[in-house]
C-alpha cells in the first residue's frame, strides 16, 4: 500500500497522538519504578557506578536481564557467559517484534526500529490490548507509550543506585514481586479485553507442558524459552485455521 492510499484509508486525524500513548503508559509506571529501584540496588550491590547503572538500563533496558547480569557480575562470571546468558533471556522480544510488526507495516524501515528497539514486555502488553481490533498501529501512540516507559525505567534504576544502599532487604517491601505483579495484571487486562478464552486456554496449557517437560528433560530457563516458542506457534496456528 502506498503512503497516499494509506493516508487516504486512515485520515491523520484518527491516530491516537503522542500524549495519548503517555497516559496509556501510566498504569505501568508504578510496576517500573518498584522493579527499576530493585534491579538498581541490585546492580549497585554488584558494584556498578551510577553511570555504569546507568547506561545498562538505556543499553541492555530489559528487567530480567539486567537481574540477571547484576547477578553474573558480583558473581565474576566471564564476559561471553553474561552475553550469551542475557542473549538467550531475551529472545522472546523477537517474538513479541514479530507480533506487533503488522500494524507498523505502512511506516517507514527506521521508525519500526524505533518501535522495536524500545518495546518491552510491558509495553507489548499495552500495545496489543490496545491495537486488538486494528489494521495499523499510530507511531506517535507508541513513541509515547514507549518513551515513557523508557525513561520511568532509567529513573527507577538511579533510585535504586543512589537510595537502595539503605535498604538491607528489599523483599521485605515486596519489590521482589513487583514483576510478577505487574504481568499479573497486564494479562488480566488483555484476558478481559480480547475475549476468546479458549484460545487462550490452549495457549497456556500448551506453554504448562512444555515448560514442564522442557524443565525434567533440559533445564528450567530451556523449558520457559522453548514453552514461549511452541505455546506462541500453537496460538497463531489456531487462530488462522480455527
Amino acid at each position: 500500500m502506498s503512503k497516499k492510499e494509506v493516508l487516504l484509508r486512515y485520515p491523520a486525524g484518527q491516530e491516537e497522538s503522542f500524549m495519548q500513548g503517555v497516559k496509556d503508559c501510566l498504569p505501568t509506571v508504578l510496576g517500573y519504578l518498584s522493579i527499576g529501584f530493585a534491579a538498581g540496588v541490585l546492580e549497585k550491590t554488584a558494584g556498578l557506578s551510577l553511570a555504569e547503572i546507568a547506561l545498562m538500563s538505556l543499553l541492555l533496558y530489559a528487567g530480567s536481564a539486567q537481574f540477571i547480569a547484576a547477578g553474573m557480575l558480583a558473581l565474576s562470571s566471564p564476559a561471553t557467559a553474561i552475553i550469551f546468558t542475557v542473549f538467550f533471556v531475551n529472545l522472546r522480544h523477537l517474538l513479541m517484534s514479530a507480533a506487533v510488526a503488522p500494524y507498523f507495516r505502512h511506516l517507514p524501515v527506521w521508525k519500526n526500529v524505533v518501535i522495536g528497539s524500545q518495546l518491552t514486555d510491558e509495553t507489548f502488553g499495552v500495545a496489543v490490548t490496545k491495537l486488538a481490533g486494528k489494521s495499523r498501529g499510530s507511531y506517535r501512540w507508541m513513541f509515547g507509550l514507549n518513551l515513557t516507559a523508557y525513561l520511568n525505567w532509567l529513573l527507577a534504576n538511579l533510585a535504586g543506585g543512589i537510595f537502595g544502599q539503605w535498604i538491607a532487604s528489599p523483599e521485605a517491601y515486596g519489590l521482589d514481586f513487583a514483576l510478577a505483579a505487574m504481568f499479573i495484571g497486564l494479562f488480566m487486562l488483555q484476558l478481559t479485553e480480547r475475549k476468546k478464552y479458549g484460545l487462550d486456554l490452549i495457549v497456556a496449557i500448551s506453554a504448562v507442558v512444555v515448560a514442564v517437560a522442557g524443565s525434567v528433560f533440559l533445564s528450567e530457563s530451556a523449558g520457559v524459552l522453548i514453552a514461549i516458542v511452541i505455546a506462541a506457534s500453537i496460538g497463531v496456528w489456531v487462530e488462522k485455521w480455527k
